[in-house]
């Protein structure tokens, strides 16, 4: 055999110089039968040989061997080793070329080639990119869907195309979206659907992909799947079920394509996802919650929602899920609502509507996920709802676990976001009950770290709310303010020429409120206070200049 070869290669130099058809065929046929016997071996010999340079010289549409030259070059390209001397070769060009040809065997054996060539490296696969592969073959799966192999190497490209960005505009101009829905039509095996799915999903986070989808009825075919597979047990068609819905939830992520399908609530796609809320499959359960929450992204959506009863369903779901239930579906119910929760009009719906009682039946989770997702709904709900901010703000069990998750080092958004409700209770209810409880449970070191943040809007809302503390409450809180050194961090933030105005202004706004009290008074006087604020006469902002004057005789009085 081994001999064989080397006359077979000596033998191709020869020929390829002469194209003598007949023995280059013969040759060829002589190497495709090394290959298949052992590709390694024979793959080593044909990079020894030097035969690769002469390929691209026999890569030419009109030569009966072409196909066979291309098919050579896919199997020795299987190897690892040999894809950089194909590049170096110089073989890349000539099979681009290669993909405009009309002979379907040219095509497929060319499509493997270059797939093989450029397999596992993004900068080859930029470069056939470049070269404008993606519209040559978006066409060629039009022109040869009867071809289950041609068919089959234009969506493996695809899949490892639609992986680069830089991909994803050259498709966007292309009508592969037809082309795909058009195939996935056709498809009743489940391996043939999941390799278009594995090349939709990867084009669909493109925002004008998900609008050419949605155009050309991929949603009408999601629903339809999901509605064959949603009582079926066997395994394929859970993953099918699967997939489909969580490419439908992509879909939604795109503004238009999210409104297209929303159709003013009146749309076919909403009234079906509303209909998944209430089944008894969880994969469709998560589903509907997340599309929900993709719809409620925009302000109209959600106010039309919430009139047509969508709190009631997600109260349900949740409440399905409160025992060992399903932590992804909490988290998504959770998302929905705290998204529906954001227009003002919605508030004091979803407040009677009993969303607060709800969501804190799962103030005992441990799961991050969950805990992040529960305050936001809850600091949305009571943005501006004092009512709702009091009776949230004397309840000590959440109190606690607020206090208790400021201090979750590991999980920053916990963390951040319970000191933002902690904050959120005091501003809203403007309670001095709510700030008894909160300085019980051992909140106010919290509030005063908060006011260190790197956010601005959360040093802000920390600052505020201690003003109010010391506005209504200042002697039950003033053992914490000190020990948490609040009048040393005041002094800090005024003294920082990068603290934000409104940081300056409401520091000074709060060292005003706390020279009620004797002991936090003296440490205001230890403090160079005076000559900080006075330089802040003469800041640029007119709110500032003016807080600082009046600061500056509140402390000149004071002393």
């Amino acid at each position: 055999m081994a001999d064989n070869l080397s006359d077979t290669l000596k033998k191709l130099k020869i020929t390829a110089v002469d194209r003598t058809e007949d023995s280059l065929e013969g040759c060829l046929d002589c190497l495709l039968q090394a290959l298949a016997q052992n590709n390694l071996e024979t793959s080593e010999k044909i990079q020894g040989s030097g035969i690769l340079q002469l390929f691209a010289s026999l890569l030419i549409p009109q030569s009966p061997c072409t196909a066979k030259v291309a098919n050579v070059i896919a199997e020795v390209a299987k190897n690892e080793f040999m894809r950089t001397p194909c590049v170096d070769a110089g073989l890349i060009s000539p099979l681009v070329q290669l993909l405009h040809s009309k002979d379907q065997e040219v095509l497929l054996q060319t499509g493997r080639a270059l797939g093989n060539i450029c397999y596992d490296s993004h900068s080859l696969q930029a470069q056939l990119i470049n070269m404008g592969v993606i519209p040559t073959l978006v066409k060629l799966l039009g022109i040869h869907c009867q071809n289950a192999a041609l068919t089959e190497m234009c969506l493996v490209a695809f899949g490892n195309l639609a992986e680069l960005e830089s991909s994803k505009e050259q498709f966007a101009s292309t009508n592969i979206a037809e082309e795909l829905v058009k195939l996935f039509k056709k498809q009743i095996e489940h391996d043939k659907k999941e390799m278009i799915f594995e090349v939709l999903a990867p084009l669909a986070e493109n925002d004008a992909i998900k609008l050419q989808l949605v155009e050309a009825g991929l949603v009408e075919c999601l629903l339809e799947i999901v509605q064959q597979k949603v009582d079926s047990d066997k395994e394929d068609d859970i993953a099918e079920l699967k997939t489909a819905s969580d490419l439908m939830v992509l879909l939604l992520l795109g503004d238009e394509s999210m409104q297209k399908l929303f159709e003013g609530g009146k749309g076919n796609v909403f009234q079906k996802v509303l209909s998944w809320i209430p089944s008894n499959n969880h994969q469709l359960q998560l589903a509907g919650a997340l599309a929900i929450a993709n719809f409620a992204r925009n302000d109209g959506n959600c106010i039309h929602m919430v009139d047509n009863g969508i709190v009631e369903k997600l109260t349900d779901l949740l409440d399905r899920h409160v025992e060992d239930g399903n932590v992804t579906v909490q988290h998504a119910a959770l998302s929905a609502l705290r998204n529906l929760a954001i227009p003002v009009v919605n508030k004091a719906k979803m407040l009677s509507a009993g969303v607060t009682e709800a969501v804190l039946k799962f103030l005992k989770s441990e799961m991050p996920p969950v805990q992040f997702k529960l305050l936001g709904t809850l600091r949305m709900l009571i943005d501006a709802q004092a009512e709702a901010a009091e009776q949230l703000g004397k309840n000590i069990k959440l109190v606690e676990r607020l206090v208790e998750w400021c201090e979750a080092k590991d999980h920053a958004g916990v963390m951040g976001e319970s000191n933002r409700l902690l904050s959120a209770l005091i501003r809203h209810s403007k309670s001095k009950d709510v700030i008894k409880t909160i300085v019980q449970s051992g909140g106010i070191k919290h509030l005063v770290t908060m006011a260190t943040s790197e956010h601005v809007i959360m040093q802000n809302e920390a600052l505020v709310a201690l003003a109010l503390i010391a506005a209504l409450e200042l002697g039950t809180a003033e053992k914490d303010l000190e020990s948490a050194k609040l009048v040393q961090i005041l002094h800090r933030l005024l003294a920082d020429e990068r603290s934000a105005p409104e940081i300056k202004y409401n520091s000074m706004v709060l060292i005003c409120a706390l020279m009620g009290s004797e002991s936090l008074h003296k440490e205001v006087q230890d403090l160079s206070f005076l000559e900080v604020v006075s330089k802040l006469r003469s800041h640029e902002n007119k709110s500032v200049a003016q807080q600082a004057s009046l600061t500056e005789q509140r402390l000149t009085v004071g002393s």
